[in-house]
């Protein structure tokens, strides 16, 4: 078992949703990077301890770095490199030169030799299309000597009252068995589950909104409708319901406020997202994003307050964001949960706490690739972990 202080550096940090969930877990975060002004800002205002620094990580040396810590041995470096390439949502475009800033975490990693490194991104860097970025990215930590598995976890096992998935990669060179956290929270639906059931937006709103009497970043003016039409539609949808389809849209909107499209031209019949979409307080929320029009409220006629949306993030009530409104949904949406971080962190200290060695030296070439991608999906509680090891 290890002993003394764990300390972590948090790499494209945003507002610091990943390293505030390590620290809750035990982790000393000492340094946060990012090229976002007012990311940085939040970040330094909730990491008392750390030291904030923005700028283009490509132009941050490592010696920068080694005079800030010190001497301080560094256990964990941990990072979400932008991901716009790699989205199911955005352009999912494998060329993206952002894709490639994953190669400055590798050489940050590099250079402190941590024990531990987590690298998070979406979902999408599992697709086909992305499959020489997800073997350079396994190949550049094993050639540095960690052993490296890569697992989607779905953030509403954990806590988060959001049903949020994203791809996390966990790479140690200590010789241990990497383990990543076992389910928490039980689907709201699973009747046969021992586990609590997932957290709801009613239990955001009602433990992670005020503290000490104060609700931070609960600005009612930014979360109006100015949109007189959508105001005057959302007033016609029940809590937890949206439009979708023709059939969404004659139920609920009286002939005066619907859309003036014709269904039969649009693609499967349907809006490609949903329109006037209000979350449920008795249901986990879909993924909160960066801009505040995605959602409404369940039960009033507006958006989401950033307050709101940060709680459904599960950050905790004394978090204060930096910056204007945009600014601050865009530090929200962007964010790893908290609480997802926290069940990382655990995972990583039992793994610090444990006795288990590699047994084996088995490994999935390239042609198994469709090996790597379904057991990332799986998210059964399985005790034969795959040890991924990708050569050229």
């Amino acid at each position: 078992m290890r002993q003394g202080k764990f300390y972590m550096i948090d790499l494209f940090c945003g507002a610091g949703g990943m390293s505030k969930g390590f620290e809750s877990s035990g982790f000393e975060c000492l340094l946060g990077i990012d090229n976002n002004e007012y990311a940085v800002k939040t970040f330094e205002r909730n990491h008392r301890k750390a030291i904030g620094m923005c700028g283009d990580i490509r132009g941050i040396p490592s010696y920068e770095i080694n005079r800030i810590i010190k001497d301080r041995k560094i256990s964990l470096i941990c990072g979400g490199p932008p991901c716009q390439g790699f989205s199911t949502v955005g352009t999912n475009d494998p060329k993206d030169n952002r894709n490639h800033l994953f190669l400055e975490f590798v050489r940050i990693v590099r250079d402190l030799n941590p024990d531990f490194i987590v690298l998070e991104n979406v979902t999408g860097l599992l697709s086909k299309k992305n499959d020489e970025t997800l073997i350079s990215i396994i190949n550049l930590f094993t050639d540095l000597g960690y052993n490296i598995d890569v697992k989607v976890l779905s953030s509403h096992y954990y806590g988060v009252p959001e049903k949020r998935r994203r791809t996390i990669f966990i790479g140690n060179k200590l010789g241990f068995d990497n383990i990543f956290p076992e389910k928490e929270f039980s689907d709201l639906n699973d009747s046969f589950s021992n586990l609590p059931k997932a957290r709801t937006v009613g239990w955001a709103f009602k433990n992670l909104i005020s503290y000490r009497g104060k609700k931070l970043n609960h600005d009612f003016k930014s979360a109006r409708i100015s949109n007189e039409l959508d105001f005057e539609r959302i007033s016609h949808i029940p809590e937890g319901k949206s439009v979708r389809y023709e059939k969404d849209e004659i139920f609920y909107l009286p002939s005066n406020l619907r859309y003036e499209v014709d269904w039969s031209e649009i693609g499967e019949k349907r809006f490609r997202q949903e329109k006037l979409k209000r979350l449920s307080l008795e249901d986990c929320s879909p993924t909160i994003n960066t801009s505040k029009t995605t959602y409404y409220h369940p039960t009033e006629n507006r958006f989401l307050t950033m307050r709101e949306a940060a709680a459904i993030q599960s950050f905790p009530s004394n978090f204060e964001f930096i910056g204007s409104p945009a600014q601050i949904w865009k530090q929200i949406g962007n964010a790893v949960p908290p609480l997802l971080a926290n069940a990382i962190g655990r995972s990583l200290k039992r793994m610090m706490e444990s006795e288990g060695k590699l047994t084996s030296d088995s490994f999935i070439d390239k042609k198994n690739i469709n090996n790597i991608r379904k057991y990332a999906f799986d998210y059964k509680d399985r005790k034969d972990k795959i040890q991924l090891r990708l050569f050229e």
